[in-house]
């Protein structure tokens, strides 16, 4: 065999020692690419950015396949390695938040980059001492069952609109048990149109967005008859479809970061029905947190009346009659029971102060099923987002800090 060696050409050493060089070469960028992942990990909990996009994991990795396919490089087989690299990113950054002296809090939501429930989760939790893990999820229940599953800490949901209403998704999450409302948050949604960059807005045919969002937009669609709506299950991911379809006919509802994070051209501002447009989130973990008895508070509840006339009617008189200020009474249908439903109330007041614990003591003969669905600071409407065009939520108003512990 080492005469077989000896035979082999004479300048295969050489390049062998040069694969060994780019091997070093390569290793050193391995080592790299994880000591800057572990730095943005850093930056990532303390100003609430998520901590895992996969939609911007699978940009990367179309980038990443462009550019093998023009260096004459197998673009699976470089995917496949990219991957790993990107697997490899991630555990530094798990790593790095195993390492810390207190563990950041972990928020998960619904949507991806840019979208409104990301916007309004940084501006709520960024600056946190001990920092933020963020999260989304596609979907609404994905978000909830990581919280159940103890992936997360809390989530923060949007649950009722100023022009489009309740979002019932949420409401019926919150029906099936074992998530509490730890605190709200208001947000004001001023909503853009996105487009490929150039693109006219008469040349549009499709808009692409969440479904509250294009509700939420319904005046600006009656008004232009040449544009056809499609529901997305997020209004940064539409962006986010706009740009990697690269179809002039095709824009999206989003937000003014969105436009930033996607490269897409922003056609017009402010296309909600209103002005005025504000979302309401709240904060649900499993365990409820403490609600400061000084501060401006709400109850938040669920219940069931009895089969008996006017059960409803005394339940609203009970609080009525206390003086207590109710908010917010939606019903949604309870499953499998049909012409039966659920009621939920929003009160001001203390789930300890007498007013509160009298009515409940009162009403609770008239229910079928009552649940406390948490006590929380009550949070103001904000004032106007200023000066970038209002395409983010505006700062929450005070009071609407997150009380939840951080699991470690």
């Amino acid at each position: 065999m080492a005469a077989a060696e000896h035979d082999l050409p004479p300048d295969l050493e050489a390049i062998r020692q040069e694969l060994e060089h780019v091997d070093e070469d390569l290793l050193k960028g391995f080592r790299r690419r994880v000591e800057l992942s572990r730095e943005v990990a850093g930056i990532k909990i303390s100003s609430a950015f998520p901590f895992r996009d996969q939609l911007r994991e699978e940009q990367l990795l179309t980038r990443v396949r462009t550019i093998a396919a023009e260096l004459d490089l197998d673009p699976h087989q470089t995917e496949r390695i990219f991957r790993l690299l990107i697997e490899m990113s991630i555990a530094a950054q798990q790593g790095y938040i195993r390492d810390l002296d207190k563990a950041p809090l972990r928020v998960a939501y619904q949507g991806v980059e840019g979208s409104f429930s990301h916007l309004t989760a940084q501006r709520q939790y960024a600056g946190r001492p001990g920092g933020v893990v963020l999260q989304g999820y596609e979907l609404f229940r994905e978000a909830a069952e990581g919280v159940l599953g103890g992936l997360h800490d809390i989530a923060l949901l949007p649950i009722e609109n100023s022009t489009a209403g309740s979002i019932n998704e949420t409401y019926d999450l919150l029906a099936e048990g074992g998530l509490v409302i730890t605190a709200e948050v208001i947000s004001q949604v001023a909503h853009c149109l996105l487009a490929l960059p150039g693109t006219k807005i008469e040349e549009l045919r499709l808009v692409l967005s969440h479904p509250q969002a294009l509700r939420q937009c319904e005046q600006f669609f009656r008004d232009r008859s040449w544009l056809r709506a499609q529901p997305e299950f997020d209004t940064a991911g539409a962006a986010a479809r706009v740009r990697e379809g690269n179809d002039p006919t095709v824009g999206a509802i989003a937000s003014e970061p969105a436009a930033r994070v996607f490269g897409l051209e922003i056609l017009a501002h402010g296309i909600q029905n209103q002005a005025g447009n504000f979302t309401r989130f709240v904060e649900v973990a499993r365990e409820a947190a403490p609600c400061p008895p000084e501060l401006p508070c709400k109850t938040s509840l669920l219940l069931a009346t009895g089969n008996h006339p006017g059960d409803l009617g005394e339940v609203l008189r009970s609080f009525s009659r206390r003086g207590l200020n109710l908010t917010k009474l939606e019903s949604r249908p309870i499953p499998a029971t049909p012409w039966r439903y659920r009621f939920y109330l929003d009160i001001e007041g203390h789930v300890a102060s007498v007013p509160v614990t009298e009515a409940l003591e009162a009403i609770e003969p008239k229910t079928a099923e009552l649940r406390i669905l948490g006590c929380y600071p009550r949070a103001e409407v904000p004032g106007p987002p200023g000066g970038d065009g209002g395409g983010e939520p505006a700062e929450a108003g005070p009071g609407t800090g997150s009380t939840a512990p951080a699991n470690s």
